[in-house]
């Protein structure tokens, strides 16, 4: 039998990975900065088999706008520049013997805007999946009371507890996206 304080903490806690996920996939959008994370979707082929780019080679910033990537066996930079290349990421690195160097071309403000645009939708999913879990909290509350398990009041004090989590997860959502913007906004 499970406890009204087990849903709340596994409630609170699918909620921080909801959270967790957001942050991956703003990390992912890009900015007029460089960053190493931006990479992470790109996928090599090695040995017959498509892996992340992080699994081949090592990936770092030389500076502000442009991202290192080393390849750990020789041969594999021309894949790696390949795949870069054939990314939707508009990205077109350069060799440099062994080392693939990446720039980041400043972003026209339409482009800019359509990177907040997409930020907000990530943020209204991330909302979305905070709100479902605790749609799903309150009813696994409501169906301990209908089976006798808690009472009335504790179901009232256990929706206020949820609705204070989800507002305070909702929260950071926003501050996240806030800060994501004003990132893509810079120039």
């Amino acid at each position: 039998m499970t406890t009204i304080d087990e849903i709340h903490r596994d409630a609170e806690r699918k909620m921080s990975q909801s959270i967790s996920a957001l942050k991956g996939n703003l990390a992912k959008i890009r900015t007029g900065r460089a960053n190493p994370q931006l990479l992470d979707s790109v996928q090599v082929e090695y040995y017959g088999s498509e892996v992340p780019l992080s699994q081949v080679a090592t990936v770092s910033l030389i500076d502000a706008r442009t991202i290192s990537v080393q390849p750990w066996e020789k041969g594999m930079g021309a894949k790696i520049e390949k795949a870069i290349r054939e990314s939707d990421l508009g990205l077109n690195p350069a060799s440099l013997g062994d080392l693939i160097r990446v720039p980041m071309p400043p972003m026209s403000e339409e482009r800019r805007r359509e990177m907040t645009k997409i930020c907000r939708a990530e943020g209204e999913q991330a909302k979305i999946a905070v709100r479902n879990l605790r749609r799903d909290a309150n009813d696994a509350v409501k169906r301990m009371v209908k089976d006798k398990e808690a009472t009335e009041d504790d179901q009232k004090r256990s929706e206020a507890a949820i609705q204070k989590a989800t507002d305070e997860h909702v929260e950071q959502i926003d501050e996240l996206i806030a800060a994501k913007e004003q990132d893509i906004m810079e120039v």
